[in-house]
């Protein structure tokens, strides 16, 4: 019987969901098949590693990289020992605003798994040096921690997917685009602009002329997201910015994304941030607050 286990991935910074490291390993034995709900991409320094994952096989030398989706079984194990090799794990929504949340639905894995993409790598050197180069500066950032490095490490992730985007020559990501998302946007700018009230599903249905049962598998189709998973995600983005550009107390924040019941909020904010608003407040704005 095969042995399966959910990795749990913890953030070393709240407002950047991700964790990148460097790891060796000197034995050829496999590790057990797993998952975590983080995308996965795994560059390798040195040696070499056998990696499977969405029903292919990988071998991975120096300056290889493996796109690994969420929640996507995977294992590999060592074959020219040792192998140093970068693991970088992230949560694909986080790095999507109200600006560029149109193009999660490119890569929300409705019809097409991300690790489908890895041709990509095999197939184009340049993109596969640009991706690289791109955990690389991550990795760097993290360590260093200068000024602004979580706007970089922001950046780098988008460059990443937009490799992706732009180098799709097979149109997998095209092919999960659908131009009924347009019908959408009268919805998600209703959302924005109300983020501080009642947003209304009725109203959204009313807005995309669209009956209730058919709105609802309509919107999670179009934006790999319930409805009422995308409110709650919009008004924390939306609580997260004011915690750390404004001198409100938590349930004044709470009122100011639509969220009075203080026990809501919180169950909220920890659901996408792992950490109590005022957790998240001290750890990006240090302990004199």
């Amino acid at each position: 019987m095969m042995n399966v286990f959910e990795e749990r991935i913890e953030y070393e910074n709240p407002l950047l969901s991700l964790k990148i490291w460097r790891q060796e390993r000197g034995r050829r034995d496999w590790i057990d098949w797993h998952y975590h709900p983080e995308c996965e991409i795994l560059l390798i320094e040195s040696g070499a590693l056998q990696a499977e994952t969405g029903g292919e096989t990988h071998v991975l030398r120096p300056g290889d990289l493996l796109l690994v989706g969420s929640s996507q079984l995977h294992r590999d194990r060592a074959v020219e020992t040792p192998v140093r090799y970068m693991v970088l794990q992230f949560n694909l929504q986080s790095f999507f605003d109200q600006n560029t949340i149109q193009f999660l639905q490119y890569f929300n894995e409705t019809k097409t798994p991300l690790s489908a993409l890895n041709y990509i790598f095999r197939e184009n050197a340049s993109v596969r040096e640009n991706a690289a180069a791109c955990v690389r500066e991550i990795y760097g950032e993290m360590e260093r921690k200068e000024t602004g490095y979580e706007m970089a490490v922001n950046l780098q992730i988008q460059r990443f997917l937009l490799l992706l985007l732009r180098s799709d020559s097979r149109g997998l990501l095209a092919d999960q685009y659908r131009v009924e998302r347009l019908r959408l946007k009268p919805v998600l700018d209703y959302i924005d602009l109300g983020i501080e009230g009642r947003i209304s599903v009725e109203e959204a249905c009313r807005m995309a002329n669209m009956s209730y049962y058919y709105f609802v598998k309509f919107f999670r189709r179009v934006m790999g997201l319930s409805f009422t998973e995308y409110v709650n995600y919009r008004r924390i983005r939306r609580a997260e910015q004011l915690l750390l550009t404004r001198d409100l107390s938590v349930g004044e924040i709470g009122e100011r994304v639509g969220m009075p019941n203080m026990a809501h909020f919180y169950k909220m904010f920890r659901r996408f941030n792992n950490c109590s608003p005022k957790e998240f407040q001290r750890k990006m704005l240090g302990p004199g607050r």
